[in-house]
């Protein structure tokens, strides 16, 4: 079907698109305690959330979805739990859950346009949620947006017996705690598995040690790959070892931890329908002016991720290095071609998921930083950087999962040992020496590694031509399987 006028014929796509732009330029007036704030006529929001877009125009950086939809649960939580005291009608938490429900399936995304740079308390982004969802109620209720009283009141009823206070930090633990379990430590788990496969695969194969940048004794590439497990084992330790704090949520310290404006048990009742719905053991925050005043659980968590970061870091520079050439550097693995490495050199092959995830491992070490100015900032009972600390940590969160992901599948599975390379790098280093050191001494075993460098022949060689050994004990003594 087509709409036409005069010469002109629209498609319902175009008609819709038409009337919809022409829409966002028509404005109905909402209300708050500052007075009237003209808002676009299709938007649910209201004065509150309109007056922050006008006046925190800062940066591209959104409040994250993540955060959006552990309120909405918060929101949701606390409304079943204020009809459970007789505070809020049925008909009123309903509606609650109903909005939220819909805001957690991803259907009012676009109602929620806050920057991150806004009020530290994050109360804008907290009366975006309260705006909304009595709005959407409203409508849901046959009501019409321009009406000036509707069935929800933002502050009254869907924020009953909360705080921005209380409530923002209470979503910034369930998005970091649901973000850290279901997306970093599997992914952690998962390259931790193929480091310890590719450790079994490369048990037999010896090849010279570095230190300093330059040759050391024999081991085996198994051994190295091994201590790249162990390390990311430790840092899933240390990760799993913040949780507990991590799982406290701050709901029902209202607005400085006292509980204010809130029913006797609000805490209690409202962790448990949340821990009920996520399925993961959240507790009251053993004490409200620390769960308010400080973000050390963040704070701690996300130290955990640079750890995390560091030690990524290490593991894949090292297997870059070794990947180096392949023909004139050390080429000792080899790396999966994934794409072609450049635009100019035919048949280049790049460490490209090394770089992405060590680009990703820098960005969470300088979102750690952040973290930290944002964590020791807060003044007596709140902390005011509490978007701030919520965007660098989700953003980490996401970073490392995928960027561990994408490295595990696209890089470590399909390592391979380059074995002329590494036999022809073992038997040219000068510090197989190091096993003569038993027999004929330290300065002796120096002497012969000096001559062979200087005069550009093997180790045999020299330590015979310098008549400390025979053919037969060097061949005996320097063994590298012995030395590994």
């Amino acid at each position: 079907m087509f709409f036409k006028g005069e010469g002109l014929q629209l498609s319902p796509f175009i008609f819709n698109f038409i009337i919809k732009k022409h829409m966002d330029n028509i404005f109905r007036i909402e209300h708050d305690t500052l007075g009237d704030v003209e808002v676009p006529a299709t938007k649910l929001w209201a004065a509150q959330t309109q007056r922050s877009l006008l006046n925190f125009n800062i940066g591209d950086e959104k409040m994250p979805v993540e955060i959006i939809n552990a309120y909405a649960l918060v929101k949701k939580s606390a409304a079943i739990a204020n009809n459970q005291y007789g505070i809020l009608s049925e008909d009123k938490k309903d509606s609650i859950v109903k909005v939220c429900d819909e805001i957690l399936e991803g259907k009012h995304n676009s109602e929620f346009p806050l920057s991150v740079w806004q009020t530290g308390s994050g109360t804008q982004t907290n009366m975006n949620l309260n705006e909304v969802i009595a709005n959407r109620a409203h409508l849901i209720s046959g009501g019409d947006l321009s009406d000036q009283q509707k069935f929800l009141h933002p502050n009254d009823d869907v924020n009953k017996s909360q705080s921005s206070n209380d409530t923002f930090p209470t979503a910034m633990h369930i998005a970091a705690y649901t973000l850290t379990v279901e997306n970093i430590i599997p992914s952690l788990k998962g390259l931790i598995e193929t480091l310890k496969e590719k450790s079994k695969d490369f048990s037999g194969t010896i090849k010279i040690g570095r230190t300093h940048w330059m040759d050391a004794t024999p081991l085996t590439l198994g051994q190295e790959f091994s201590g790249y497990a162990s390390q990311l084992e430790h840092a899933l330790m240390a990760i799993e070892n913040t949780l507990p704090h991590l799982l406290e949520l701050a709901i029902g310290g209202t607005a400085v931890g006292t509980g204010i404006n809130a029913p006797k048990g609000f805490s209690d009742n409202v962790t448990q329908i949340i821990s009920e719905i996520t399925g993961y053991p959240f507790v009251p925050a053993r004490n409200k002016f620390e769960a308010l005043a400080s973000h050390d659980a963040m704070v701690e968590t996300h130290g955990a991720f640079k750890q995390l970061a560091v030690s990524l870091t290490k593991i894949a520079n090292d297997i870059r290095i070794m990947a180096s050439g392949p023909r004139s550097g050390i080429g000792e693995i080899s790396l999966p071609a994934n794409e072609p490495g450049s635009s100019i050199m035919p048949g280049k092959v790049n460490p490209t998921q090394v770089e992405a995830l060590t680009m990703a491992c820098a960005q969470v070490i300088g979102n750690d930083s952040a973290i930290t100015i944002g964590g020791l900032s807060g003044s007596f009972e709140l902390n005011v950087y509490k978007p701030l600390i919520a965007y660098n940590f989700i953003q980490s969160a996401k970073l490392l999962a995928q960027a561990l992901t994408s490295f595990n599948r696209n890089c470590v599975v399909g390592i391979g040992a380059n074995l002329q390379n590494i036999e022809k790098n073992l038997n040219n280093s000068l510090m197989l020496v190091t096993s003569l050191n038993p027999h004929i001494g330290y300065e002796k075993a120096a002497e012969v590694a000096k001559k062979a460098y200087a005069e550009g022949i093997n180790l045999k060689e020299a330590a015979i031509q310098l008549g400390y050994v025979t053919e037969q004990q060097y061949n005996q003594w320097v063994d590298p399987k012995k030395m590994v």
